[in-house]
């Protein structure tokens, strides 16, 4: 994905923009506690940065919190979904209807996020035809027909390896320009086209080395 959003016609760090997700569940965290307001250095300690930090990567999309009080916890909710994009609906497709997909597909706080998957497509002649979560698995010599006359905002790719980059290929030629790509490739794709590429062993490794260097 392009390493840097826009705010307010700035150039966001990529590290800021990684950040507000983290910030975001622990509001809502902090929202099921009935918190009602939180200083940026507690804030900070919760999720493991400074509060100069904290106020520094809110400060890129605004003003936000009173000093000697803090932030009011709804009220920086509020404003992080609106950065975030969360107060409208995303429609899906998905490709790749094996273990990761269906566990994809099943995942409850995606719909309540505003994602919903509204149609699932695989090639494997033994799962088209059957239902997961409520929707038929499709062959994927239909997705083409699919994308022309339904909306769709964004992919979601779990497929092998090999079929990714056609995969891919084919979204993009059907307008799709946002994918979530969880197959073990960074797939090529024209300028303008985003797409955000999950490595689910990537972070087993980095695991894996932090608990060799720990041992070592």
């Amino acid at each position: 994905m392009a390493a840097k959003k826009r705010s307010k016609g700035l150039v966001i760090p990529q590290g800021v923009v990684s950040r507000l997700p983290i910030y975001y569940r622990h509001l809502l965290d902090l929202r099921s506690q009935s918190v009602e307001r939180i200083s940026s250095a507690q804030f900070g300690e919760a999720v493991g940065c400074t509060a100069a930090q904290i106020r520094s990567d809110l400060s890129h999309f605004g003003s936000f919190g009173q000093q000697g009080y803090g932030y009011k916890v709804s009220d920086l909710l509020r404003q992080l979904e609106k950065i975030l994009g969360l107060t409208r609906t995303y429609s899906a497709v998905l490709v790749g209807a094996g273990n990761l997909g269906k566990a994809l597909a099943s995942y409850d706080s995606f719909r309540e996020q505003g994602f919903v998957i509204n149609a699932i497509f695989d090639v494997d002649p033994v799962l088209i035809g059957n239902y997961h979560s409520g929707k038929v698995i499709r062959p994927f010599k239909d997705l083409p027909a699919y994308l022309k006359k339904s909306k769709c905002d964004m992919a979601i790719v779990a497929t092998p390896k090999e079929a990714a980059q056609e995969v891919v290929d084919v979204l993009v030629e059907g307008g799709v320009d946002s994918i979530w790509n969880f197959a073990p490739i960074h797939p090529v794709v024209p300028r303008g086209v985003l797409v955000e590429n999950i490595q689910l062993t990537d972070s087993l490794l980095r695991l894996a080395f932090y608990m060799n260097a720990r041992d070592n």
